[in-house]
């Protein structure tokens, strides 16, 4: 029996599932096994789950299209394992990935683990810099793994697991957006210990191009005021970061516009900071120069989405029966 089950939703993206699988098949630990839940793909990924079966224990299913919560609830209902680990599709694992996880586990048991997340070599210039623009101190102040955090640190489903006991006491996801974080409060409310296991980090290929990322940082933005109806403890200064951003960027370029030229200079320093330290993380020109850009587009996105649902859920009052969409959304 594996210890470990490996729970992977995908929609229509056989390509990135053939790099998954591949990086699993080559784990230094095998005690794992893989399911691989089809959530209704126009695009399939069974050919490429097929090469995949005589050197993976490796379960593929294919289900109507429901989201991704769903989807993952679904392989946990099929899994054997006593711990539940999730990657997004668009991960790619270290090969001592689970030797190391295993070897941190049996030196200090935790119920609930997330890890950091990184851009590999062979990642594009824009994965690089949005890479850099997820993870540095200057844009999410560390909330995704890094070394220094203004948040409680907050497992993520690209890169999260769980015992079979969480399971049992509180269940699967929710399908609603930032079906994670949700998760990992509703684990920690009850009671279980979560631990943040720094070595046992993913290459997350995240968003291709920036129009995608910025539409990704926008429901992000969104959602936090979702999570701030179901948790109101939950909603933190550095949550409100982007929004304040947002406002702040606006009266600066107004005061440069109708007042002194000069009022435009915090938001310019600000650019060469991020253009800086972007260049000493990547060591390039091209990709700092697009990781300006991609900062931009991830406070400028989750600040807007995060003002908007604000003023539509909180102020004018829409978001008072979030519970009742949510319930709607899982079917029940």
């Amino acid at each position: 029996m594996p210890y470990f089950s490996v729970i992977i939703p995908v929609y229509n993206r056989p390509a990135e599932v053939e790099d998954l699988l591949r990086s699993l098949a080559e784990q230094t630990s095998k005690d794992f096994e893989v399911f691989l839940v089809e959530d209704g793909s126009t695009v399939p990924c069974d050919a490429v789950a097929s090469r995949y079966n005589d050197c993976l224990d490796l379960h593929y299913h294919y289900k109507d299209n429901e989201g991704r919560s769903i989807a993952r609830n679904y392989g946990i209902e099929r899994a054997n394992g006593e711990y539940f680990i999730f990657f997004d599709s668009d991960c790619v694992i270290p090969p001592q990935y689970f030797e190391i996880l295993k070897g941190e586990l049996e030196k200090e048991y935790v119920d609930c683990f997330g890890g950091p997340d990184a851009a590999s070599d062979d990642f594009s210039d824009v994965q690089k810099a949005i890479n850099f623009s997820m993870t540095s101190f200057l844009t999410t102040g560390g909330i995704r793994g890094g070394k220094v955090q203004l948040e409680k640190f907050v497992p993520r489903s690209f890169n999260m697991g769980y015992s079979r006991k969480v399971w049992e006491k509180v269940g699967g996801f929710r399908e609603m957006f930032s079906e994670d974080i949700d998760m990992s409060t509703r684990v920690r409310q009850a009671g279980f210990t979560t631990r943040l296991i720094r070595d046992a980090y993913v290459y997350h290929k995240r968003r291709v191009d920036l129009k995608k990322f910025a539409r990704q940082t926008y429901v992000f933005g969104m959602s936090r005021i979702t999570l701030k109806l179901l948790y109101p403890d939950s909603l933190k200064l550095v949550h409100c970061l982007p929004a304040v951003f947002v406002l702040g960027c606006l009266a600066l370029i107004l005061l440069a516009i109708f007042w002194r030229w000069w009022a435009i200079l915090p938001l310019v320093f600000y650019v060469v900071l991020l253009w800086v330290s972007a260049l000493i993380k990547t060591k390039s020109i091209k990709i700092a120069c697009i990781a300006v850009v991609s900062s931009f587009i991830q406070l400028g996105a989750y600040g807007f989405g995060f003002i908007k649902a604000f003023v539509w859920k909180i102020l004018l009052g829409h978001g008072r029966d979030i519970n009742e969409e949510i319930a709607m959304r899982q079917g029940k």
